[in-house]
């Protein structure tokens, strides 16, 4: 059933960004693979939504999915299995490592072997879909009960978003969300601070934070490779963007040869160079950063709103630490946290079955029952239980619970922490489970800070699919983010880099634009 894929296998000098790859290999791809997907389909053609016309159902699905949806450690195994009790369907399942997991996308589509579902970023989305890799669901999400529970939810939106050219090509299950600021509440209070208003505040309380071994504020990287790429140094980047936006008159500009980002450039590497910033934020990957902020390494952490909260605090406790974080609304300088697009299932142009995918599988995720269930909170007696039990006996984190008492279980992979979600944050959810058994189990953190993310954000906005966007973007990925990594450790000055940039890269930037304004 599973194919786990590691960074080592599938790395080897391979660099895949951006649109990951070029326009003639990914047409030639689909040209020829129309018989690689694995689907096969019964004699099932009953509909789970009456409403519809009948659509056979999947005897397999292929499918590949990022360290979203629980990985090896996390119960994988029992995960899958229930939805195959739940759907009737046999999964393949590939789950590449986390952190490595689009370079293995790259690979994947370059070589025309496409599995039937796969989970990609907004940046990927657009890309695979302007290049034929996705199936064109629109026809069969706008006929469908799926459709009528996401309208009934409020949800509307969240779908709208995610169209493109007036098609839609993926499913979000849940609203994007994004980062928000944390600060350690026992550090303030150690240095005798309130939280920051202001940038000033901000530099003042890093320094405050940096001394023997520790540092003021970490992240993984200078620049996020995707959209939406500030999200996690949001009080240096303020109101730059490093890519293309369209102008309050409608024109199309690539944010990164604006002023506002050559002084946010400024500012990281003034920061770096005073030392309040982790000198490996130029290598860390996420679960590095984490692991620092557990072990007291630094005292400011831009990470995911929400559920991610509880996790934080959690982990911190577990490591003998005070788990107390404050979720900081944004200082005066920066307009709005990002609210990234949401990360949609598609079903890709070789899947022999797309309509009956797009039912049994994707539609059921959100079917407001057991499927969805599985997906917010996982395998009961796995990930979460109602049986009367002591979890952390004899621990500052013990905590009892009742006969029918819904919770969420110990962690396989980090114990001494709960579970706080599957794949679906219930917090986030573009349908509301009926019934929720898990809607009072939200811890108040989470609540605050997802509410002061919200009331806060502002979602990003697709860049329209064009050929040359396509072709070039990648590359321009690349170069920025070399180009502002060398800025930010002192390797460039902010003249030296956009020196460099305006030999090749401003020309694919224009190209773009000129697409984009056609």
């Amino acid at each position: 059933m599973f194919n786990d894929i590691s960074r080592r296998d599938f790395l080897k000098g391979m660099v895949v960004s951006g649109a990951a790859v070029g326009s003639a290999g990914l047409l030639s791809a689909c040209g020829s693979s129309s018989s690689s997907s694995s689907t096969s389909t019964s004699s099932d053609s009953t509909s789970t939504d009456s409403t519809e016309s009948s659509i056979t159902k999947p005897d397999t699905i292929t499918v590949m999915v990022d360290g979203t949806v629980f990985t090896e450690a996390n119960g994988r195994e029992e995960f899958w299995n229930k939805c195959e009790e739940l759907t009737g369907i046999h999964y393949e399942v590939t789950q590449p490592d986390h952190d490595a997991y689009y370079d293995v996308v790259g690979q994947t589509i370059a070589t025309g072997d496409w599995p039937d579902v796969i989970i990609l970023s907004a940046t990927y989305y657009v890309s695979y879909a302007n290049e034929g890799v996705l199936w064109d669901m629109t026809d069969a999400y706008e006929s469908s009960a799926l459709k009528e529970r996401i309208d009934a939810a409020g949800s509307t939106s969240a779908v709208e978003g995610m169209y493109i050219n007036g098609r839609l090509y993926g499913m979000p299950v849940t609203r994007g969300n994004g980062c928000i600021t944390y600060i350690k509440q026992a550090w303030l209070d150690a240095c005798g601070l309130d939280a920051p208003t202001n940038y000033e505040e901000y530099l003042d309380m890093l320094t405050a934070f940096t001394g023997d071994g520790t540092y003021g504020v970490s992240a993984a990287g200078f620049i996020g490779s995707d959209s939406p790429y500030v999200n996690y140094l949001p009080e240096f980047y303020q109101d730059a963007w490093p890519s293309f936006y369209q102008k309050d008159d409608g024109t199309w500009a690539d944010g990164f040869e604006e002023d506002s980002m050559k002084e946010a450039l400024q500012r990281i590497a003034d920061a770096y160079a005073s030392g309040v910033i982790d000198p490996t934020t130029l290598t860390n990957g996420t679960k590095d950063c984490r692991n620092k902020f557990y072990s007291e390494e630094f005292g400011v952490f831009t990470y995911w709103a929400g559920t991610w909260s509880t996790n934080l605090t959690n982990n911190l406790v577990n490591n003998g630490v005070d788990g107390e974080l404050l979720a900081l609304p944004p200082i005066d300088e920066v307009p709005y946290y990002w609210d990234r697009l949401p990360i949609p299932w598609c079903i890709t142009s070789t899947c022999s079955n797309p309509e009956g995918v797009f039912e049994y599988f994707v539609s059921a995720m959100l079917d407001a029952g057991d499927v969805e269930l599985l997906f917010t909170y996982g395998v009961e007696g796995v990930h979460w239980s109602t049986a009367a039990e002591t979890l952390y006996e004899g621990t500052d984190s013990e905590v009892s619970y009742e006969e029918g008492e819904f919770h969420m279980l110990d962690n396989l992979e980090t114990p001494g922490t709960q579970y706080t979600k599957a794949h679906i944050d219930p917090m986030l959810a573009l349908v509301a489970i009926e019934d929720d058994p898990g809607a009072d189990t939200i811890a108040e953190g989470a609540r605050t800070a997802q509410q002061t993310f919200n009331e806060n954000s502002k979602t990003v906005a697709i860049v329209p699919a064009t050929d040359e966007y396509s072709e070039y973007n990648g590359s321009l990925v690349t170069t920025k983010n070399e180009l502002i990594a060398n800025v930010a450790i002192g390797e460039m000055t902010v003249d030296e880099a956009y020196t460099e940039y305006a030999k090749e890269a401003q020309a694919w930037s224009q190209l773009i634009v000129d697409s984009l304004n056609a």
